[in-house]
């Protein structure tokens, strides 16, 4: 009679410890099956934003070898030749080819300049820890919050008193003051994710401080120097407010701003559809190629950045 009744109670605790230790099994796998659903959900709008983007990528250069009667009478037509008169009209009408001077100039010497004064900065800031270093990436920080709308206007006048308004290096200057934030404050990531074991070592070798950071950190950083440059060169490449405000002869334009010149003549002068987006080619063809020959290098070291 005891036995039996030390065995009922044996089982019946069993039961219950084997009831407590399934219930977080059971939720663990309904959270898992939520969280696989959410997944696939943002998967497949995702995916679906991608195909969009391609498909529109891919009518607008399709469109750029057609005229102007045959887009308007079928706009998803496709083009029965491969003539690129369109981009000849954008080129010398539009006078493309001195904007696309004006843009690879500008963009390469005002992307190089914020990196050249940004890695220094970052340097010293991700290495020195006091209340000013502290302070100073503050500041930078607080940079990143400021839009552009709100500085454009004492942007023109400061730079009207210096007479570098309609000027391609007051353009510089503003493009390298307006894009430091963001190049501090992303390669000071890529600097403290770098071990100091080596720093140390070249300091008590003599190694002067300049010297470690030009010989040993700056090529151990090339992977964020050159996520941080391609950035710029895109930001600045299709940046349009500021060379819009800044810029007045049609010498001095960008492919931006010219784009949006030569769309104003085609509305007074009858719109060539053709040559519009043979300007859109112009203007987001290049960086698209440069994107698609770094990308994976602009994604692996932006997560390396932000990851530590």
């Amino acid at each position: 009679m005891t036995s039996a009744l030390l065995l009922r109670e044996e089982t019946s605790t069993r039961a219950v410890v084997t009831g407590r230790s399934d219930r977080p099994r059971r939720r663990g796998a309904a959270i898992g099956r939520e969280r696989g659903v959410l997944r696939g959900i943002g998967l497949v709008l995702l995916w679906a934003f991608v195909a969009l983007n391609i498909a529109w990528m891919v009518w607008m250069v399709i469109q750029a070898f057609r005229d102007t009667r045959s887009i308007l009478s079928d706009p998803w037509g496709m083009p029965t030749s491969l003539d690129p008169v369109n981009f000849v009209t954008a080129w010398t009408a539009g006078d493309f080819a001195t904007a696309t001077l004006n843009s690879v100039s500008t963009t390469l010497v005002s992307s190089f300049v914020t990196v050249a004064i940004a890695a220094p900065a970052a340097y010293y800031l991700g290495r020195v820890e006091n209340r000013f270093t502290n302070a100073l990436t503050m500041y930078f920080v607080l940079g990143l919050g400021i839009p552009v709308q709100v500085i454009l206007i004492p942007l023109f006048v400061m730079l009207n008193e210096v007479y570098l308004t309609d000027s391609l290096i007051g353009l510089n200057i503003v493009y390298v003051g307006v894009s430091m934030p963001f190049t501090v404050f992303l390669l000071i990531a890529f600097f403290r994710s770098l071990p100091q074991e080596l720093e140390e070592a070249a300091a008590l070798d003599g190694t002067s401080a300049f010297g470690t950071f030009w010989r040993i950190t700056l090529p151990l950083a090339k992977g964020g120097i050159l996520t941080a440059f391609v950035l710029q060169v895109i930001s600045h490449w299709n940046e349009t407010l500021l060379a819009l405000t800044l810029l007045q002869s049609t010498d001095k334009y960008t492919l931006p701003v010219a784009l949006i010149s030569f769309i104003q003549q085609q509305t007074y002068s009858g719109a060539d559809w053709g040559g519009l987006f043979a300007g859109l080619c112009i203007v987001v063809l290049p960086m698209l190629a440069i994107y698609l020959w770094l990308g994976r290098r602009l994604t692996e070291g932006l997560t390396l950045g932000m990851g530590k």
